[in-house]
Order: C-alpha cells, then sequence, then structure tokens
C-alpha cells in the first residue's frame, strides 16, 4: 500500500492528508508530540512511500531537516514533498515572480535557507511555494465576521493566495505526473488585500472596514511585514508540467463557495 508520512499535520496538510486518503494511501503524521520519538519516526521514514513536510523553520533552522534530514536524504520514498512559501521572493514591487527568480532577499530569510535544504536533500523532491492560504475556517469571510478584517490605503499592492483545495489537488496531480523541481502554487489572479475584503464584505453583505494608513491600523509587526511585500505569482509551471487547474481560479471564485 501507498504510504505518506506528515510532517506538521496543521491546516493545509490536513486538506492534503484527507485528499490522499482518497486516492487510497495510508497516512501517518507526525505531530510535535511524537517529533522527538527518533526510533519510531525514522521507522516511519522507512515505510513511507511518499513524505511531505509542512513544518516551517524554527529559531532560524527547519527542524525536520535538522533531526531526520539525513534519514530522508536515504531514504527510498518515490515522492517527497515541501510545503515552502512565495515569501521567500521578497519584495518585487508587484512584478510577476516565476519559478526563476532569485530568493533569500526578503523578511523570510529562514524559509528561504529551508526551501533550498529541502530542493537538494533528494532527487524525488518537489518543493510548493505557496501564497496566502484560505479555505473553510480561514478565510477573508471568517475575518470581516469577527470583525478583525483590515482595509490598508496602499495603492498598488498585490497579492497571491490559494484555495488550501487547490493546494491538495496540485500536491497530488505531482504524484501522478511532472518531475521534481520547484512549483509556485497559486490561484490564477493576484488582487490587492483591499478588493478581497471588499468581496467578503459585499457576500455577507456587511459594511466595510474603515480605509486606514498602516500606522493607524495598529497592525502586528508579522501584518505589517505582508503589506512591506508586494508581488503576483505565475503558475505555468504547475499548469504545463502538472496539467493542474485550480478549481478556484481566483478569490471571487473561492469566497463564493464558503459562503455559509
Amino acid at each position: 500500500m501507498a504510504r505518506l508520512l506528515i510532517f506538521g499535520p496543521g491546516y493545509t496538510a490536513s486538506h492534503i492528508a484527507t485528499a490522499f486518503q482518497a486516492r487510497g494511501f495510508a497516512v501517518e503524521t507526525i505531530d510535535r508530540a511524537a517529533f522527538a520519538r527518533d526510533d519510531a519516526v525514522l521507522a516511519a521514514i522507512g515505510r513511507a512511500t511518499h513524505i511531505l513536510s509542512s513544518v516551517p523553520p524554527e529559531n532560524d533552522q527547519d527542524p525536520v531537516l535538522v533531526r531526520y534530514g539525513a534519514a530522508i536524504a536515504a531514504c527510498r520514498a518515490d515522492w517527497i514533498g515541501y510545503l515552502s512559501s512565495t515569501g521567500v521572493y521578497g519584495d518585487t514591487g508587484g512584478a510577476w515572480v516565476d519559478e526563476s527568480a532569485p530568493t533569500g532577499a526578503g523578511r523570510r530569510t529562514a524559509r528561504a535557507a529551508a526551501d533550498a535544504g529541502w530542493a537538494a536533500l533528494h532527487p524525488q523532491v518537489r518543493v510548493f511555494r505557496l501564497p496566502g492560504i484560505y479555505g473553510p475556517g480561514r478565510s477573508p469571510l471568517d475575518r470581516v465576521t469577527a470583525g478583525i478584517a483590515h482595509r490598508i490605503d496602499l495603492p498598488g499592492q498585490m497579492f497571491s493566495r490559494v484555495h488550501v483545495a487547490d493546494i491538495a489537488g496540485g500536491v497530488l496531480a505531482s504524484t501522478d505526473r511532472g518531475p521534481p523541481g520547484i512549483y509556485n502554487l497559486a490561484d490564477d489572479r493576484p488582487a490587492s488585500q483591499n478588493r478581497v475584503i471588499e468581496a467578503a464584505c459585499a457576500l455577507l453583505g456587511l459594511p466595510l472596514p474603515p480605509l486606514r494608513t498602516l500606522d493607524q491600523a495598529g497592525l502586528s509587526p508579522a501584518a505589517r511585514g505582508f503589506y512591506a511585500e508586494n508581488r503576483r505569482v505565475a503558475n505555468g509551471k504547475m499548469k504545463r508540467l502538472l496539467q493542474w487547474r485550480p478549481i478556484y481560479p481566483d478569490y471571487r471564485a473561492g469566497l463564493r463557495a464558503l459562503v455559509p
């Protein structure tokens, strides 16, 4: 039986696990509590046909690579995946980026190092660079409903996003076709955060949050960092090599599908 081993069964990886189970895979997960059980984890690596890590860097290091990188590099898995971030590209002033764009100059230097480490780890690695992720229970609709959505006065600020169902579909497609390598997994139409929030408000029939400056919004450092970067993410490689197409090609389609 095909066996998928997942390091870090969080929100996105759990949706991926469900997609793999529907395909007939046995799925085993390594959460934080199980991570330090070396013998059990090494045994799981040894029996896995497919391995996925969704664990982000901690203290500027990738904990999976540090502790189990050598075992994964030596394993006989048919497929290995790593969920990275399009944040590795940094700010491009709104320009499009594909997988050939330079990385490591943005605010996520540890993520860029992990991205490179996984890419070089094993001949069967696929690195998926993900933009803003949304889906059931984690979307602009939820933020608008909770009263925590923001509209920031930053004309021209653009970013890409992807529905979690399209991530699961894209990762699964890479087990059927296409070579190892790096893939941008994003929807077709980048847009400003303000347009997304405005669409969510319209769907819910709720008033728009006020338009504020960054200083007026009182955002956390992490949220301010998001607004400091501006880029559009190209997904053509996913389409060409994996024959993948997003179910939700833009935020409007994705949000409509999430309306209660």
